[in-house]
Parts: structure tokens; sequence; C-alpha cells
């Protein structure tokens, strides 16, 4: 008896001090845990999408690339081959599985001193604990935190909860977090679509993906694939003839389909810097926000085009600038390890080849291409190739291929079907190809709300990665002069004012000697109606106007359209001196045609949180009757509109009934072929460094440039009517192409008058050439007309000149 005493004694110590103990290590390695209860707010990283405005893929950001599904909406059978494989008393247990820690610490009491990997018995809610709140060190002190924190949550949160959390986080490899993204990445299907043997291929991924991967490691990953699968049948998640069907199927893995991406880099990269900096890296790239953009693909895709189709044209005027690169054919290299061994030049066309030239004739060069087969370039597809000379002058058309080609040329070609004439060429015919070395842009948006439908900064973002856009700083010329005129006509003039076009001089003091513009004609043409300085891009007209109303007006003007901020209120920034971007003098055109009205250039229409409210709108206008239920044939409703006027409408109608002249009948007229009401203006800096073309039609405007991105001329000859304007009609033919004809709208108050063409007087009967101009209430002309010869104001009677703002 004294003996059973004793053993019960000891039993009871012992088991005291082994509660005390269990009680000591709770509390010594339960302080400083991490907080648990953030696992209430938990919301792990996922993809930011961004999305063009008919909901096709523009661009991905992330870190982990990640779907999150409630565990509600994942189906039983994936959750099912989870529980199996890693914790099936998960719905059980406290947070701790007692007896299976109990079988793996005999396990691995039986195991030791073999090879063979310690058993863990890790419930779900550890992992969790682990994945979330502590390290992957291994240890027990580890080991000890994570069992007191799975209990803490056991008693925290609801089982699903838990089971929600892992299921979302857990990585499974290919890149994978979570089994939504895995089951996409692996099979290529959502979760409803997964058959029970690949679910319970993911669920034997989460111990250590890499030791089944489903190619390099196929049997191990089928093995450990059939164990999840009799796991799920000793638990009887499935039957035996599910069982054995799921054992039977083979492990397949399909690639994701190609998702529809919208090809708009530059118009992405900045939609990217706008993101970050509403949201933050961490809001852009862990956020899972969604978000509409402005882009239009259609657009998008023949901005691009145009773009590069007229960058090509003009390298192509300018000559041959040499091979990329020359070797010798004496030792016989071949052609193909040869062409291997050469980097293709980056952001070229998918469609242009490396080739060799390994002969010429009277005719035609022939070729070796690096999949081995052969080739021929015919004189036909090298009469462009002049040799290229400085300042982009070229020598004489060549007369034979070996006036351009040599043995050993490495080249770009392309494959053509046909010549100039639409004659077919036989199979195997080349032409030669040539990378651009100028560059330019094309921005395309709705002029009544700013936003931004097409963006091509340049001939490839591969190749340079600066928007030229938004980015390059750049002289506007002539085409600032609409603003000019503009702020003419709000002091008083009329379209059919005459002025002065006559040598100017101007003395700028201190020893700088005197400035003196000139027309880009170099002649003088005396007194002419307002109307036909704009369309000929009269620099000396500019000028005379500008030193009548002052420059401190224009300067006015150019901040309230956004064109420049603080412009130096000097003459010579009435030719378009100061420098601005592509987007600010496109969207200042915008104002023009919208009556007026001021919009900001916006490139994302709506931004919605990882739970789909709406946390971004460039629109802000409350609009209660959108919120309609159904729709039932009932009005469109009608917002009010909120934007600020900044110009006379009737004044900025003067201005595009002045640029739909330029494309008529002045230096934008090879545009007016396309038959479309459209308007804009050329220009062109100093020695032809800069060319633009800004123009719109009733409910577009379009801007193009084009120029160097270090400045320097683009030929003799080259300005903005012969290099930007032939890219603005290139794009307006496609993007017009089967849309309405719409005139541009006619603002109360403006009064149509027929003139006479050639005196720009009222027209008489009997007169020939005769046009319609428009005038404001009390400014029609009614008989002779005083010359603005740069000193006459209008508004105060006074001949004196109102000051130049400045000198130059």
């Amino acid at each position: 008896m004294r003996i059973l005493v004793t053993l019960f004694s000891l039993a009871l110590i012992v088991g005291i001090l082994g509660v005390a103990g269990v009680l000591y290590a709770f509390y010594h390695y339960g302080r400083g845990l991490p907080e648990y209860a953030q696992l209430a707010d938990y919301e792990p990283p996922t993809v930011t999408r961004v999305h063009a405005g008919d909901g096709r893929l523009l661009a991905e950001y992330a870190i982990e690339k990640r779907v999150y599904v409630p565990v509600s909406a994942i189906p039983r059978r994936v959750t099912n081959a989870f529980l199996s494989a890693e914790d099936k008393n998960f719905y059980s247990h406290p947070g701790v599985d007692f007896l299976s820690v109990t079988r793996a610490i005999v396990t691995n009491i039986a195991n030791m001193g073999s090879s063979r990997r310690p058993v863990g018995a890790s419930t779900i809610t550890q992992q969790v604990a682990k994945n979330f709140l502590l390290t992957n060190e291994v240890s027990y002190e580890r080991k000890i935190k994570e069992a007191i924190l799975a209990f803490r949550i056991e008693q925290a949160f609801t089982k699903d909860t838990i089971l929600e959390l892992y299921l979302n986080e857990i990585y499974l490899g290919f890149g994978s977090y979570g089994v939504a993204a895995a089951a996409l990445r692996y099979f290529n299907k959502s979760l409803d679509e997964l058959t029970v043997a690949e679910a319970a291929y993911l669920a034997a991924l989460p111990k250590a993906p890499n030791n089944y991967h489903p190619v390099r490691k196929y049997d191990a990953a089928v093995a450990r694939r059939n164990w999840v699968i009799g796991r799920m049948l000793e638990d009887g998640r499935i039957d035996a003839a599910q069982a054995a069907a799921a054992r039977a199927e083979a492990l397949v893995i399909r690639k994701p389909d190609a998702t529809q991406v919208v090809e708009a880099e530059y118009f992405a990269e900045e939609t990217r810097r706008e993101l970050a900096r509403l949201y933050g890296d961490d809001g852009l790239y862990t956020g899972g926000l969604s978000v509409r953009t402005t882009l239009d693909p259609r657009l998008q895709d023949i901005a691009n085009r145009a773009l590069r189709e007229g960058l090509i044209a003009y390298d192509r005027r300018h000559g041959w600038r040499g091979p990329l690169r020359s070797v010798s054919l004496d030792d016989n290299p071949d052609a193909r390890t040869l062409l291997a061994e050469i980097e293709r030049p980056i952001g070229i066309d998918e469609d242009w080849l490396l080739a060799l030239v390994t002969a010429t004739d009277a005719k035609k060069a022939d070729l070796a291409l690096a999949d081995g087969s052969t080739g021929r370039l015919p004189m036909a597809q090298l009469n462009w190739a002049r040799a290229w000379k400085e300042d982009q002058r070229f020598g004489v058309a060549p007369k034979k291929p070996s006036d351009v080609l040599k043995v050993g040329d490495i080249v770009l070609v392309e494959a053509v079907t046909e010549n100039d004439k639409g004659e077919p060429y036989d199979p195997g015919t080349f032409g030669l190809r040539q990378v651009p070395d100028v560059d330019g842009a094309i921005v395309a948006l709705d002029p009544h709300t700013g936003r931004v439908l097409a963006m091509a900064g340049g001939y490839s973002f591969a190749r340079s990665e600066f928007n030229r856009v938004m980015q390059a700083r750049r002289q506007p010329g002539s085409a600032f002069k609409p603003f000019v005129y503009l702020a003419g006509l709000d002091s008083g003039f009329t379209p059919a004012t005459l002025i002065l076009d006559a040598p100017f001089v101007l003395d700028q003091g201190g020893g700088l000697g005197k400035w003196k513009p000139s027309n880009y004609s170099n002649k003088f043409y005396g007194p002419t109606p307002m109307r036909v300085g704009i369309e000929k891009s009269r620099n000396l007209m500019t000028v005379r106007l500008a030193q009548t109303i002052g420059m401190e007006k224009i300067v006015d003007y150019a901040r309230r359209f956004g064109i420049i901020e603080n412009m130096d209120p000097v003459l010579s920034m009435s030719l378009g001196a100061g420098e601005t971007t592509l987007m600010k003098v496109t969207t200042a055109y915008a104002m023009l045609v919208n009556g007026g009205k001021r919009i900001s250039p916006t490139l994302i229409d709506r931004v919605q949180d990882r739970h789909g409210r709406t946390i971004y709108r460039h629109d802000l206008r409350a609009c209660e009757v959108c919120l309609a239920e159904s729709w039932a044939d009932q009005p469109a409703p009608e917002l009010p509109d909120e934007r600020e006027q900044v110009a006379d409408p009737a004044s900025a109608y003067q201005v595009v009934s002045m640029l739909q002249g330029v494309v008529q009948r002045g230096t934008g007229r090879r545009i007016a072929e396309l038959g479309f009401p459209l308007a804009g203006k050329t220009g062109t800096t100093n020695d032809n460094f800069d060319t633009w073309f800004v123009g719109f039609s009733p409910d577009l405007a379009v801007g193009v440039f084009v120029g160097f991105d270090e400045p320097r001329t683009l030929g003799r000859t080259d300005t903005g009517s012969n290099v930007a304007a032939p890219l603005f009609k290139s794009f307006m033919a496609e993007a017009l192409a089967g849309q309405p004809t719409i005139p541009f709208r006619i603002p109360p108050g403006i009064r149509l008058v027929r003139l006479n063409a050639e005196t720009g007087q009222l027209a008489r009967p009997g007169d020939g050439r005769t046009f319609l101009e428009a005038f404001q209430p009390g400014n029609v002309p009614t008989g002779r007309q005083l010359v603005l010869d740069g000193g006459y104001n209008p508004q105060t009677g006074s001949t004196s000149a109102s000051g130049t703002g400045g000198l130059y």
C-alpha cells in the first residue's frame, strides 16, 4: 500500500510540475508574441490590374501573384483535399492536434539514427501562425510559440476564417500564391473547374513545391498526388470509384490562355506613375486595385502604327546609314552561326530579320538568313537607300545593289510580297529596313472631358522609356500662334483685321543687337487679313499683333490654357520660343474646340479597391439618377457642366474657323483630302529642330511631335507640314473612318458673313473666290479698314505701341 501511495504522490508531483512547466512555458514564450488580432484585418498582397476602356487588360502590378477568394467560394473538393493532406482533424482540434503530435514523436523516436526526415504535426492553424506571424526558423522555441499562437487564434477566429487565410496565403510554386492563382497557373482553370486529381495535386504542394514539380519530377509529383487521394479516401471525403478515377488521371499541366493585352507601354507606364503617386508603391503593388483607364484600344493601335510608319518614312527619305555590321567571308563562316551571335537591335518590328549579304549583281543582292534559308533583295527595294550625310542630307540615288551593300554586310530585312505597282514578288523576296534614329510622339484625347484615348510616346518603349508626350519639353514654334490670335480676337480684332506683313526690327538694347524675325518664305506680303496670317503661318504678322495687344496678355493666355506656367513676356515667345510638352499643347487645342472650357487630361476613369469600392473617379459630378437598378428606356441623365470657362466661346470658335482654314488652304492643306471637318496648326522651330502638328475634329483632339532626342536639324526643308502633318493625317484617316461627319459647333452670337477671299472685304455679286467668315456682334467690317502695324489699339484708339513686355 505504501508503494502505491508513493507512486501516486510521485505521479502527482510530476503532473503538477508538468502543468507548472507548461504554464511557465506559456508565460515565458507567450510574452512579446505578435498580436494575433491583426489577422482580423489582414489583407494579403494581391495583384493590381489596369484595364483599357473596353475592359481588356493593359498591365498588372504585383509582388506576389495572388487571387484572393473567400472560403465560401472555394469548392468543397478543394478544401477537402487540403484538409486530408494537411490537417484531417482541423474542425475538431483546439489549434494543436495532440494525437498527431504524439504520433509524430513516436515516429521520430523510432526513426532516430536513420536518414529519414523528422515527421511534423503542424495543424493548419499552426501554419497560419507561422506564415503570418512568425519566421521559418527551425527550433523548439519557434514550435512552442507557434502552438501558443494557434490556441489564441482558435479562440479569436472561426475555423472557416482560419482556413480562408491559409488557402489564400500558401505558396504553391510556379510563382503562385493561394489556391486560385495556382489553379490558373498549373491547369488554366478556375477553382470550380478542378477535378479531384487536380485538387489533390495542389494539396500535395504546400510542404515543398519544388520536390513535386509536374515536369522535372513527374513521378514524385504523381506519387504525392496519389498519396493525397488515398488520404481523402481514408477520411471518407471521396468514395472508392472517385479515388480510382483520380489515380488513373494523367497529371497534365496546361499553360494559361494568352490574355488579351493592349499594347500601350507608354500609356501603361504613365498610369503606373499616377497610381504610385495616388496610393504609393505599397498600394500599387499589393493593394489589389482594379483600375479602369481611358484608353481606347482601337485608337491606340492606330497611334502606334501611324507613329512607327511615319518615323520610318521620314528616316528613309534621309538615306541609308549603313549595315549593322560587316564581316569577312574569306573563311566561309556559317551564316546561321554568324547571325545567331548578332544581337537584334532593341525595339525592332518582329517581322524584321537579320540577314547576311552573300553576293550582289546588277539586279539584286543575295541573302542568307538565321534559319538557314536564303533570299534576295531586288534593286527596287534599294532605291531609297541613298547615302546619309550630316545635317540629314543625302547622296545620289543608287543605281545598282553594290552602291548600297557589299558582301559580308549584316542588315535588317522584311519579307515583301509585291512592288510599288502592286505586282507580285517571288517568294523569298525581302526589303531593306533601317531603325529610325529620329523619334516622336502622338497623343489623342476627348476635348470635352480630357480623357486620354491614345498615347504613343516614342518609336519603341523597349528602346527608350522616355515619354515624349509627357516628358519632352520642346519649343512648339508656330503651334503656339493660335493663342496669340485668340488674345487678339478678345482684344477687339477680327479674323478680317488687316495686319501689316513687312520687315520688323526690334532693338534689344545693351549691346545685344537687333532682333529681325522673318517669315519662312523670307518674303513680305503687305497688309493681310488675320486669317491668312494664321493659315500661312506668317511670323511678322504674329509679332505685330503680339506687340499691339501686349505680351502680358499673351503670357496670361499661355498660363490660362496650361501651355506654359511662367512664360517670359518677350516678343519671341509669341512665335513659340517657350518650352512645353505635347500633352499641354494638345490639351490647350482641345479647349479651343470645346468652346473654351477648361479640361484636365486624365488617364484614369475609376479605381476600385479589392472589395469593389470606388476610391477614385475622374468625373466627380454627382448623379443620383445614374444609380438606377435597371434600364427601361428612360431618358439619359443630364449632368451639370461644371467646367470653368477660360475663353470666350465666340472667340474660341473664330480661332477654330481660322485653324480649319489652315487645313483647307494653309500649311496643313495636305490633310484636307480626307474630307472630314478638321482643323489644326503646324509648328516648326528654328533650323527645323522640332516639328509639330496639333489639331482636332469636333470630338477628337490629336497632337503630333517629331524630333531628335538630342536636338538637331531634321533637314533643310523638313517642317511641321511635311514631317508631323502626315502622321496626323494617317491617324485621322483611320480614326474617323466610318464615323458620321459632324461639323464644328457654332456658339450663339456668331454671324457668318461672306467675304472676298482676295481682298478680305465684304463679297459683292459676281465675286469669284468667296468664303464665310465668323464675326462677333458689332465686328462685321463695313468698309475701309485700318491696317494694324504694331501700334494701333482698337480699345483705346491709340496708335502708340502698348509695349513689347520685354526684349529678346
